[in-house]
């Protein structure tokens, strides 16, 4: 019960702030301290940034935005950084505030577009505000949701973007996961939008366990709640694992026979984890497997094994809103899509979830999972971004994916971000993130990650073409630079720079007393310093020369060595006498290592690194007939014969060592102006000299760190002027005037933007129609997942010229960037060609999946990437030109059948 204290601090907030005690009575649970903190913030008419863990509830802020905007007669902005996250936010509005006050604009949807609330992706309202669209009038509110992708390297600039040109009238809502450096992210919200609450919340509303199942039982990771101790019984078996490992190495398997286990824990099959967690009450539960192909042979292997997890009155429910969201769905469609065995697996409670699936059937099963009806789902790791789908458990089968390029460990965030998942708010007592015992399994390393709760938001923002326009043109060049420098990414490059400026002037101060220390009354003692420094970096010059010429020369004459030579080792592990059993030992040209034998009779391996100098052979002997190394008899007579011949060779020859700067003019030159330098003289000239080495070592250091603060200021500034001159210098802007190509530039929002630009202005796709136009332009937003993908099959005809002079086009820009140093475009890529262009001249979609190899999730996505891309088209092109007409016709023809399933329900 609360005190009288506590009660009477509630009656004089509820008094301050009727408009959260109306929203607060529409929800069925009390908010958090965090919660109110932020309601209130806003409800005084305060930004607010709000950082708090995965499912802790910080939409609750975002939906208060919305409420005041109903309740005084404004409009509020709810973005997100992904359409599937929209949708669903969408859904949520539209529940409680009704479908004629809630809107969606997503690209793919428009719906109800002038309500007083709308759910929109980030690029659409950026876009909105470089158009200076009507639909801004009466903004009140923008929340942005997930603004920690501000970090993301592709995406990121949006946000900022947009956080720099929101009408300071606009109150600003951001929403981010705890991230460690939030205060920071708030100091800058505050410089660039004004007064800004920061709330920071790092306690989970439900407590996670972290667990790992080892074969069929699980264990605790830590042994206290503070995280630091791990559990023993989990160290025990490490080592115990990491021994019987070692003996398994040492035993080799009888000819024929089997190799013993890897492993002395038996990892369960998939089945056996999920029946493992239904036992323990875990369910419903995500496994991470970080692999589409293991997601759906998991599913596979539960249909396989019997596994039924769905009770009657549950499949009952499952087949109606199948049968509600795939009616429009023809049946040989379905057929192709494998919607029978999606729809058993759904009956059973079991799902996949990843990329790779249509996106209606990705929207059945984040439905029924949050309904409770599907009870495991099978994901990569696309689900943790973003997408509601809490579970009361989380399971990662491994600590190492993909990333596109290879194989690298879970970071500490990205592992935070997964096992958020777990528990769920106002069902469970507790989460649960489990992590699978595979063989070589470090449980440290586990809990390294897992007691790593944050990491720091760093800015990926940079000037592109289009953004370059579009701020020319509203704001001119120079207040365009200026805004720029506000950027979150400079505001970060200027903190350090702030800390190296301290230093730096601690350096200057240092180096003034170094210079009143080092002060001559004979002369000018910085200057006889500079000349004996001189002479010390001439003759270490000369010793790097000539030790770059010994070691050359040591190398060709390694080269030259033959069967037989006695040669002495002067360096290395067995200096000495040795004879040349191999001359090249498997080295290659420029890279000998020739194979002797030494007075000690060990055979050898020898290399540049073991002479210092050129290689001289002192006699040579003739290596017995069947000599063989291996032999010790053989080794032991030869040796004895290399030793008498070699003593006796050598004790003739006499050695050479002149140095090069006994006869450098230069070291000359500088020795006599030291010697008449009237600071030669001075009783005191050692400790002066310890001063002025001191003052040079410390100016390096200056210099280093000016360059340092240099390559950080005004670093998006001078991008920017880089990117301005290029433009300039391809007739898309004048000084401050935006040329008719720049203007069609800045309706362009796409990574490839100025490549379509010049394709547009050139008339290169004028001659194209609708298929063909699809097809090239998919080289434009197709991405290949891996490096390694098959060469791909290309229409022929006018499609393969158009490609080809594309490709002609990018590389004259990646000049044009090289010579500005810059680098914004990538290169096209024409592995959806052929598929594009089969699907927009009308071909059936068993034919075109079959025949290409695509998956229908990736297969649906880019087709819609490249129905908002020929959509810009139309808006960008000239109306005079054919092919604006044409990219009409493409949308149309594209945007068919599955491309055209998903979307609001």
């Amino acid at each position: 019960m609360a005190s009288p204290a506590e009660r009477y601090t509630a009656a004089r907030r509820r008094s301050h702030h009727p408009a959260l005690r109306a929203f607060a009575e529409g929800y069925d649970f009390p908010f958090d301290e965090f919660q109110q903190q932020a309601c209130e913030a806003l409800e005084d008419g305060h930004g607010v940034l709000l950082a708090a863990p995965t499912g802790a509830g910080k939409t609750i802020v975002g939906e208060f935005a919305a409420h005041l905007a109903l309740g005084n007669g404004g409009k509020c902005f709810y973005t997100t950084p992904i359409k599937a996250l929209s949708n669903q936010k969408y859904h949520d509005l539209v529940l409680r505030h009704g479908a004629a006050n809630v809107g969606l604009l997503t690209g793919d949807n428009a719906v109800n577009g002038d309500a007083p609330v709308v759910v929109m992706t980030t690029e659409v309202l950026r876009n909105m505000l470089y158009a200076q669209s009507p639909a801004l009038r009466g903004l009140a509110y923008v929340v942005m949701d997930e603004v920690h992708y501000l970090a993301d390297r592709f995406r990121g600039a949006v946000w900022e973007e947009v956080i720099l040109h929101l009408p300071d009238r606009v109150t600003l809502v951001s929403l981010s996961a705890t991230v460690s450096n939030a205060e920071e992210f708030g100091d800058w919200l505050q410089e660039v939008r004004g007064d800004t609450t920061v709330i920071v919340e790092e306690l989970r509303p439900v407590p996670l366990w972290q667990e790992v199942l080892v074969g069929r039982r699980l264990y605790d990771l830590f042994v206290d709640d503070a995280q630091e101790s791990v559990n023993p019984a989990l160290t025990r078996l490490a080592g115990e694992e990491a021994r019987f490992a070692r003996v398994n190495l040492e035993q080799r398997p009888p000819r024929g026979g089997r190799r013993p286990p890897r492993s002395r824990v038996d990892v369960p099959s998939r089945p056996e984890v999920v029946e493992t967690l239904d036992r323990a009450g875990l369910l419903p539960a995500i496994v991470f497997v970080f692999s589409r192909n293991g997601c759906d042979a998991a599913v596979r292997q539960c249909l396989r094994s019997g596994l039924r997890l769905a009770e009657p009155p549950e499949r009952r429910r499952i087949r109606d809103v199948l049968d509600e969201r795939v009616v429009n769905i023809p049946d040989e469609d379905l057929a192709v899509l494998g919607f029978g065995d999606f729809s058993d697996a759904l009956q059973r409670g079991i799902a996949s979830h990843h990329a790779g699936m249509l996106p209606i059937f990705k929207e059945i099963v984040e439905q029924l999972f949050s309904e409770g009806l599907v009870k495991v789902v099978f994901a990569t790791e696309t689900l943790a971004l973003g997408i509601n789908m809490p579970a009361r458990s989380v399971v990662l089968e491994s600590l190492v994916k993909w990333n596109g390029e290879a194989h690298v460990d879970l970071s500490p965030g990205e592992y935070t971000q997964l096992t958020g998942r777990a528990g769920r708010r106002g069902i469970d007592v507790e989460g649960h993130g489990v992590v699978l015992w595979t063989p070589g399994f470090d449980p440290k390393h586990v809990a390294g990650l897992a007691s790593t709760r944050t990491y720091p938001l760093r800015s990926s923002f940079r000037p592109s073409y289009n953004m370059a326009v579009n701020l020319v043109d509203s704001l001119g060049r120079h207040d365009a630079r200026e805004l720029l420098e506000q950027s979150f990414a400079q505001f970060q490059a200027d903190r350090a720079v702030v800390g190296l400026a301290r230093q730096l002037r601690r350096n200057e101060e240092a180096l003034d007393g170094y210079r009143e220390s080092m002060h001559c009354h004979l002369g000018n003692f910085e200057e006889y310093a500079g000349l004996r420094r001189a002479l010390k970096d001439r003759e270490a010059s000369l010793a790097r020369e000539g030790a770059a010429q010994r070691r050359a020369a040591a190398a060709q004459s390694l080269e030259r060595l033959h069967v037989g030579d006695v040669i002495r080792v002067p360096a290395g592990r067995r200096p000495g006498l040795a004879v040349v059993i191999d001359p090249h030992g498997g080295g290659s040209a420029g890279d000998p290592h020739p194979v002797v034998l030494t007075g000690e009779r060990q055979v050898k391996r020898l290399s540049v690194v073991d002479f210092p100098t050129p290689v001289e052979t002192l006699t040579r002997v003739r290596l017995p007939k069947g000599f063989n190394p291996r032999s010790p008899q053989s080794r032991r007579d030869l040796a004895a014969t290399v030793r008498n011949l070699g003593l006796e060779a050598a004790a003739g020859r006499p050695k050479r060592d002149r140095s090069a700067a006994a006869d450098d003019t230069e070291i000359a030159r500088l020795r006599a102006a030291i010697r008449q330098h009237p600071c030669h003289g001075c009783a005191d000239r050692e400790e002066h000299a310890r001063w002025a080495e001191r003052h040079d070592r410390l100016r390096r250091d200056t210099d280093q760190l000016e360059r340092r603060v240099e390559s950080r200021t005004n670093t998006i500034a001078r991008m920017f002027d880089r990117v301005c001159s290029m433009l300039e210098s391809l007739g898309y802007l004048t000084g401050d005037a935006v040329t008719p190509a720049g203007r069609t530039l800045a309706r362009i929002y796409s990574e490839a933007d100025l490549v379509i630009a010049e394709a547009l202005r050139t008339g290169m796709w004028d001659d194209l129609d609708a298929a063909e136009l699809a097809s090239v332009c998919s080289a434009l937003v197709y991405e290949a997942r891996r490096d390694d993908d098959p060469t791909p099959r290309l229409p022929s005809g006018r499609v393969r010229t158009a490609l080809t002079d594309l490709s002609r086009l990018w590389a004259s820009l990646k000049s044009a960037e090289r010579d500005a140093h810059l680098d914004f475009l990538r290169e096209p890529d024409a592995g959806f060609a052929w598929a594009a262009w089969r699907w927009a001249r009308g071909e059936p979609l068993d034919q075109v999946l079959l025949d290409t190899g695509q998956a229908p999730g990736d297969f649906v996505r880019w087709m819609k990437q490249l129905i908002d891309l020929l959509d810009q088209i139309v808006d960008a092109a000239a109306p005079e030109s054919s092919v604006g007409k044409t990219a009409r016709i493409a949308v149309v023809a594209v945007r068919r059948g599955v491309v055209a399933y998903s979307g609001v329900t």
